[in-house]
């Protein structure tokens, strides 16, 4: 998306780093916030516009299982669906979908997390080849539908791609429902050169490293795949389900998180996405570690993972963002939400995750800004320097009707208002308007064609 020239934007209220200020002029250059103004004059040309919060980094997406939303809801023939049985459907589901097909499946569900309150996603990027496994004549093909997804959306792109060579613990070789995942070091290294030439052309793209998880990849494999991240941040998949930790911990006889800490020296570049099962200990040690925990508390309810020990986990300064893991549902909000009601019915309390005497879904909104942010390395804040990434609230809804400040933030996560957010700016650029992102039409045309080809075809 084109850049936009020098402006600014005035807000009756607006969410800085050190809190809530009134009648603040934000004025942007290139893209970025060059200065902010608080107790401003608004001056006869200036439009209030409201409310800003700074928007979210949603941590972890697999924006191609977008299409699947819905599709996996009915019980099988055995006892006890779950996650792997979920899995092998979702296998079955890629035997179809090239590159036109997963751009526009991936588009619209970028679409959604801007309406959603997201202005950046973390792509966990593992679908490298094509419906029957072969390598595409150029390596980055898909890895360029991702970056094409994100350019026409508009929104601000943590580009993983994943190495996956193995299909369980101990480099157990791969399954056929894996093919269009694998790679081996060498591939992974050329893929890893064509995704930052990729999102070289794209403003503030970042681009890390996955190692998708420990079934899926061996210690050596580890050893050689981190160093590609440079400087970006590192993911991997870690204990999400207890089959994982219990087969994790007859290969190596420590569990996955506590196999993590031993070995590869987690800190503040890593993101340990779910981390559901973890001993005290382990919540202690990765707390301490830096490490954020990549939550997903939608499609881990949806997959029947478990609940993560948030309240230990934070209690010991752990940093936590959230994800849209399987896009099962997108929406900053209703993360933040099944967050605190999975906490409050493992404790039996109310406002579980609020800091002591303070506002829930202010705390929610900030922490899952401040983690995101460090996960992504994305914007931080409404502050000079950083992108103009910014989200205003629907305010004509009557969930936030005699609302203001942490209240609204309250209202936005607890309250579900229908018409959530007005406007999203990324970079500056108005990307959703009155709810709606503005080239949602032509986004949504494309997915039903390409959703008529991989379910119909």
């Amino acid at each position: 998306m084109p850049q936009t020239a020098a402006h600014s934007l005035f807000f009756g209220r607006a969410l800085l780093p050190q809190g809530w200020a009134g009648d603040v002029r934000i004025t942007i250059a290139d893209g970025v916030i060059a200065s902010v103004e608080t107790g401003a004059t608004r001056t006869g040309g200036e439009v209030d516009l409201g409310v800003a919060l700074p928007g979210l980094s949603n941590v972890h997406s697999h924006a191609f299982q977008r299409a699947m939303a819905g599709l996996t809801e009915e019980r099988g023939p055995n006892e006890g669906d779950d996650f792997w049985s979920w899995r092998a459907l979702m296998y079955r589901f890629l035997d179809r979908g090239g590159p036109e097909e997963i751009e526009a499946i991936t588009a619209l569900a970028f679409a959604e997390m801007l309406e959603g309150g997201f202005t950046r996603v973390g792509e966990f990027h593992y679908l490298h080849n094509d419906p029957d496994g072969r390598t595409y004549a150029d390596r980055g093909e898909l890895a360029a539908r991702i970056a094409g997804a994100a350019d026409q959306t508009g929104i601000a792109l943590t580009l993983l791609p994943v190495f996956y060579a193995h299909a369980g613990f101990g480099g157990t070789p791969p399954a056929h429902g894996q093919r269009r995942f694998i790679n081996d070091i060498d591939g992974f290294s050329k893929l890893m050169d064509e995704s930052r030439h990729i999102a070289s052309a794209l403003p503030d793209a970042v681009v890390g490293v996955a190692p998708h998880s420990l079934r899926a990849v061996t210690p050596e494999e580890i050893a050689a795949v981190v160093p590609m991240a440079g400087d970006g941040p590192i993911h991997i998949h870690a204990a999400e389900q207890t089959k994982e930790v219990d087969d994790c911990l007859a290969w190596s006889g420590a569990r996955p998180v506590q196999w993590l800490l031993d070995n590869v020296g987690l800190d503040r570049r890593w993101c340990l996405i779910h981390a559901t099962h973890l001993t005290a200990d382990e919540t202690t040690r990765m707390a301490k570690s830096g490490a954020v925990a990549g939550l997903c508390p939608v499609t881990e309810a949806n997959l029947g993972d478990g609940v993560f020990p948030a309240v230990d986990f934070l209690s010991q300064g752990g940093a936590f963002g959230v994800g849209t893991d399987s896009n099962v549902l997108i929406d900053a909000a209703g993360e933040l939400r099944a967050l605190e009601y999975s906490q409050r019915l493992t404790h039996r309390g109310r406002a579980v995750l609020a800091d002591r005497e303070a506002s829930t879904g202010g705390t929610l909104y900030r922490r899952a800004l401040a983690g995101g942010a460090q996960a992504t390395q994305g914007t931080t804040g409404i502050a000079v320097g950083q992108a103009a990434d910014l989200v205003s609230l629907e305010l004509e809804d009557l969930a936030y009707a005699g609302r203001s400040d942490d209240a609204l933030l309250d209202s936005l996560v607890f309250a579900g208002p229908k018409r959530a957010i007005r406007t999203v700016w990324r970079r500056g650029r108005e990307v959703v308007k009155n709810g709606r992102h503005i080239a949602r039409g032509a986004i949504e045309a494309r997915y039903r064609r390409a959703l008529d080809a991989v379910l119909g075809g």
